[in-house]
């Protein structure tokens, strides 16, 4: 099986070259996905295989020439390039009420986020590797100061680590380029900081620039990001991948602020523990 394409713009361009070796059926439904990709973003299989006007196993089909495991996989392309193109929110709104010809209320808003989250939250225990949790806690306690950064959609996750950071007693800087002072923040960094970026796609630029920077004055670095192919993820010494919930294109950040919390608190309990070590070793001493 080809590797399938990990971009909207890979998919289209495999699609245009591969498009006269397809059947006239899949031609037809790769001909809709591209004229229509909001709604295939969006929509149901169901909804997009009646405007399409083939059935569902049609596009899982298709999703299964170009490389893709199933119609899910492919999908998630081109609700990455919704996301990119319509960073607005009305836009995005708009656009979901187009494909889909819904107009959700509250309440179904609050159980299919609830749901959602909940689904990631209940995963994330098996996802994230213990070991990693371990080194990046080593990294964090030798560490004498933990600069964050989180640009844009991160900086959620970013502030709320620098202040649960701060609440253990851990020095914490927020690298939020403030007056535009990025390369002022980040040259405030010593040899004996560690870097903890938070990014995901499509990755701010003054995230990368910021792990590339550390990486090559050899500080040690942490990245939470949701991908193992994130440009972040080459420069860190440990990478955490965080799956978000997604409803009708708009992101959660639900994972990853329980990751960040998990991290600083189990700081936290570390330092305590060696703290009382220290006192134990005063006693016999």
């Amino acid at each position: 099986m080809p590797q399938p394409p990990q971009s909207y713009r890979e998919l289209e361009t495999l699609i245009t070259a591969e498009y006269a070796t397809l059947s006239k059926r899949l031609q037809q439904t790769a001909r809709f996905m591209l004229d229509h990709p909001q709604e295939v973003a969006l929509a149901t299989v169901a909804k997009i295989a009646e405007q399409a006007d083939v059935t569902p196993s049609t596009l899982i089909r298709l999703a299964n020439s170009l490389g893709f495991k199933g119609f899910s996989e492919m999908q998630q392309l081109f609700r990455s390039r919704l996301v990119d193109e319509l960073p607005n929110y009305t836009e995005r709104i708009r656009a979901v009420r187009s494909a889909t010809g819904e107009t959700p209320d509250s309440t179904q808003l609050l159980w299919e986020f609830a749901d959602a989250n909940r689904a990631v939250l209940e995963q994330l225990p098996s996802r994230i590797d213990p070991e990693n949790l371990e080194n990046a806690l080593d990294i964090f306690e030798r560490a004498h100061a933990i600069h964050v950064m989180g640009a844009r959609r991160s900086f959620m996750v970013a502030s709320y680590m620098t202040y649960a950071l701060a609440h253990v007693d851990k020095p914490a800087l927020l690298v939020n380029g403030l007056g535009g002072m990025y390369g002022e923040q980040l040259r405030a960094m010593s040899q004996h900081d560690a870097l903890l970026t938070i990014s995901f796609s499509p990755y701010a630029e003054e995230s990368q620039k910021a792990c590339e920077d550390a990486y090559q004055r050899g500080l040690p670095i942490v990245v939470i990001t949701d991908s193992t192919l994130s440009p972040l993820a080459r420069f860190a010494d440990v990478a955490f991948v965080v799956n978000e919930a997604e409803v009708k294109s708009f992101r959660s950040l639900t994972a990853s602020l329980c990751l960040a919390q998990t991290l600083a608190i189990a700081l936290g309990v570390r330092q305590d523990k060696t703290r009382d070590k220290g006192k134990d070793n005063d006693k016999k001493a």
